[in-house]
């Protein structure tokens, strides 16, 4: 049972190399569909483009849909696959923190790192505000630590949580996804007409 690369194949040698690799593949697609524009990403909030919402649903869903085929057909074990723990206030508490900071700043932390890259100004004060943020946190982190590792819920999915089929959870996610794109394009020609008629 993977992983999908035999062991041996590639040296370990070559992980960090291999990573680099990726990491710059995958700054130079965020850049070529445009996530690296604040409006863009924005957009999503405000109603006139939901190509974020649209990429990240449908990354999550071929993922999703993709891993357990893997397992069904015996190349993953999918109980082996990492989990990362739940800890519920951290989780919620630094949403909320992301959720605004994306809303005024029209950035995610990647994608402003991307935009960094090409030399963007608001960017660039985007992920000064990240490092201020980093700092605080890790001088007061014994303030935050409460905070940080409340309500540890373990490494759980919502298929352990409530006992769901996780097949039904992925048909369900995927219906939500189309329902989703559905939407959007709805309230997207809306906002395009009340803005630019």
């Amino acid at each position: 049972m993977g992983p999908l690369i035999p062991n041996g194949l590639i040296p370990m040698e070559w992980d960090s190399i291999i990573a680099i690799i990726i990491g710059i593949a995958f700054g130079f697609v965020l850049e070529a569909s445009g996530f690296s524009s604040s409006r863009k990403l924005a957009g999503v909030f405000y109603g006139y483009d939901f190509a974020v919402l649209k990429v990240f649903f449908t990354a999550a869903a071929v993922s999703v849909i993709g891993i357990y085929y893997m397992d069904y057909l015996g190349y993953l074990d999918i109980n082996q696959l990492y989990v990362h723990p739940t800890y519920l206030w951290a989780a919620i508490i630094g949403g909320i923190i992301m959720g605004i900071g994306f809303v005024a700043g029209g950035f995610c932390p990647g994608t402003s790192l991307c935009a960094v890259a090409i030399g963007k100004l608001d960017a660039w004060v985007y992920v000064g505000g990240i490092m201020i943020g980093v700092f605080v946190f890790s001088e007061l982190y014994s303030f935050f630590e409460p905070i940080y590792n409340g309500y540890f819920l373990g490494n759980i999915t919502l298929v352990d949580s409530f006992g769901w089929n996780p097949y039904w959870v992925i048909f369900i996610f995927s219906i939500i996804a189309i329902v989703a794109f559905v939407v959007s394009d709805v309230v997207r020609k809306k906002v395009k007409k009340v803005f630019y008629s």
